[in-house]
C-alpha cells in the first residue's frame, strides 16, 4: 500500500456563499434550520473530498449549534475546514455567518462538526492522507477532534 503524504488543513478549506431566498424561509421569515444543515453537508463534503481526493459519504453530524437566526435576504458565508483525520474518516468543522447586505454586519449563526468517510470505487472505506499540522491552533483543533471521535466511538459502543 502506498503511504499517503500529509496535507495541510489549508489545502482543503472551502468557503461558500448562499443568499437566503423566500423558498428557504419559514413562517418567521428566517431560514429553515434543515436548509442550513443541507448547505453545511454540501460544503463539508467538498472540504472532505478536497482532502481525500476521493468520493466521501456523510457518517455523522456530531453537533450542530444554532446561535442566531438568519433572515430573508441575508447572505450566509459558510466556511469548512478539516480538524482531524483517522485512517479513513475526517472531521470537518463548518461555521456559518449571516451578513446583512444593507449594513455589512455579520454574526455567527451556526457551527457544526461532521464526520465523512472516504470511499473507493466499490463504496468501501478508503485511506485518507494524514494532516500536516503546522500551527498551535491546528494542533489544538486536531486534539479536540480526536477527543470528539473517541467520545463518538464510546457512545456508539454503549448503543450496541
Amino acid at each position: 500500500m502506498t503511504k499517503l503524504s500529509p496535507k495541510s488543513p489549508q489545502k482543503s478549506q472551502v468557503q461558500s456563499i448562499e443568499h437566503v431566498l423566500p423558498s428557504d424561509t419559514n413562517s418567521h421569515g428566517t431560514v429553515f434550520g434543515g436548509k442550513v444543515m443541507q448547505w453545511i453537508d454540501i460544503i463539508g463534503s467538498i472540504c472532505a473530498m478536497r482532502h481525500a481526493r476521493k468520493p466521501v459519504v456523510t457518517a455523522s453530524f456530531d453537533r450542530v449549534d444554532f446561535y442566531a437566526p438568519a433572515g430573508l435576504g441575508h447572505i450566509l458565508i459558510l466556511n469548512a475546514r478539516v480538524n482531524y483525520v483517522g485512517s479513513t474518516s475526517m472531521e470537518i468543522e463548518v461555521t456559518v455567518e449571516a451578513e446583512n447586505p444593507l449594513t455589512g454586519e455579520r454574526e455567527l449563526t451556526t457551527d457544526a462538526f461532521l464526520t465523512f468517510v472516504a470511499t473507493n470505487h466499490n463504496g468501501r472505506p478508503s485511506p485518507v492522507p494524514p494532516l500536516k499540522l503546522e500551527t498551535e491552533e491546528e494542533k489544538r483543533r486536531y486534539e479536540e477532534g480526536k477527543a470528539r471521535k473517541e467520545a463518538r466511538m464510546k457512545n456508539r459502543k454503549r448503543k450496541s
